[in-house]
């Protein structure tokens, strides 16, 4: 019997998948998710002085295991942020690599650069959140940040609403006006550069993407009728906005205690389980009257789940099989 692994590069990635099938390869793992054909563990972390400890690499692995029932497939995204040399040798800050396992007979199908799959994930489900929490063709959004990410978000709500407002605000200027001229073709007015956070604070969705260590949002900028989503690795929100919002919406409940901007709070006793409304999975299966996005002010904390990478990653697979792509390696052998 055959066991070898397809090995697909980030090229070939490229060619396979879009962000419009991204988002809808994401609804459809929060909804199997609700129907307990998901399993995912909370992900793992590999501290390698990411804070300036032992042993001073400036560096941290995740490890995201999952398991998709509908194709009885298992799979892993192991995914790095490295500052340190890395950094000094020009390399990007983030690094991944995605594998999939036949879950019938433990046979590691396939082996893929996880970066770009990581990318078009996250901005796919901050779109698919929105689209489980409004009921409108149209929004307005508040973007901190003017990176990779911010832009993968932008172009991955473009694809479920019509972007009708767009404010950016990022610590250097000259980033977020090189934001608006790459991003402009997503948005139906004009992209506002912000000149200080509380501007961009006024819109339907506002989204933090830095790698921020201190809060960005203050409490009183956020108005009701506003849902913040607090997409860094770090606190970029004040903790009193979180106290005083009006519901908490997570990707994966235990997950987002643990990590994120809940982390510090949650082992401080300040925040609880019962402190969460909903889970996305939660919200796939229609409205629910526990959220109200015109009333309150929603914090939704989509922090990622390695379900969504094993799934986008599984669909790269098959249309690799299917076109004939990517490079056979017998590790047996």
């Amino acid at each position: 019997m055959q066991q070898s692994s397809l090995l697909i590069n980030d090229t070939t990635i490229k060619q396979l998948i879009t962000m419009e099938e991204t988002v809808a390869i994401i609804d459809c793992v929060f909804k199997e998710f609700a129907e307990d054909k998901v399993i995912n563990p909370g992900k793992v972390t590999l501290d390698m002085g990411e804070m300036g400890g032992w042993p001073f690499h400036e560096a941290f692995l995740n490890a995201m295991p999952a398991y998709l029932g509908s194709v009885q497939v298992a799979g892993q995204k192991f995914v790095g942020g490295f500052a340190g040399e890395r950094a000094k040798a020009g390399l990007p800050f983030i690094t991944a690599m995605i594998m999939l396992v036949d879950a019938r007979m433990g046979n590691f199908i396939s082996v893929m650069d996880g970066t770009r799959i990581s990318n078009l994930r996250t901005g796919a489900q901050a779109a698919v959140a929105l689209k489980y929490m409004l009921n409108k063709p149209k929004i307005s959004m508040g973007m901190f940040g003017a990176g990779q990410q911010a832009r993968q978000v932008t172009h991955a709500i473009s694809t479920v609403f019509e972007i009708e407002e767009l404010r950016v605000w990022n610590i250097h200027q000259d980033s977020a006006e090189k934001f608006k001229a790459d991003m402009q073709k997503y948005v139906s007015t004009e992209i506002k550069v912000c000149k200080n956070g509380e501007e961009a604070c006024q819109a339907d969705a506002v989204f933090t993407l830095t790698p921020s260590k201190v809060a960005l949002i203050k409490e009183e900028w956020v108005k009701k009728g506003t849902i913040v989503f607090p997409m860094g690795s770090y606190q970029e929100i004040e903790y009193d906005l979180i106290h005083q919002s009006d519901a908490i919406v997570v990707d994966h409940v235990s997950q987002a205690l643990n990590r994120g901007i809940l982390k510090p709070l949650y082992k401080a006793g300040k925040i609880a389980e019962e402190d969460i409304t909903a889970s996305l999975a939660e919200l796939s299966k229609g409205p629910s009257n526990k959220i109200n996005p015109e009333k309150q002010r929603i914090i939704c904390i989509p922090i990622g789940i390695g379900a969504t990478d094993v799934a986008v990653a599984y669909e790269v697979y098959q249309r690799a099989l299917a076109a004939d792509l990517g490079t056979r390696f017998d590790f047996t052998a």
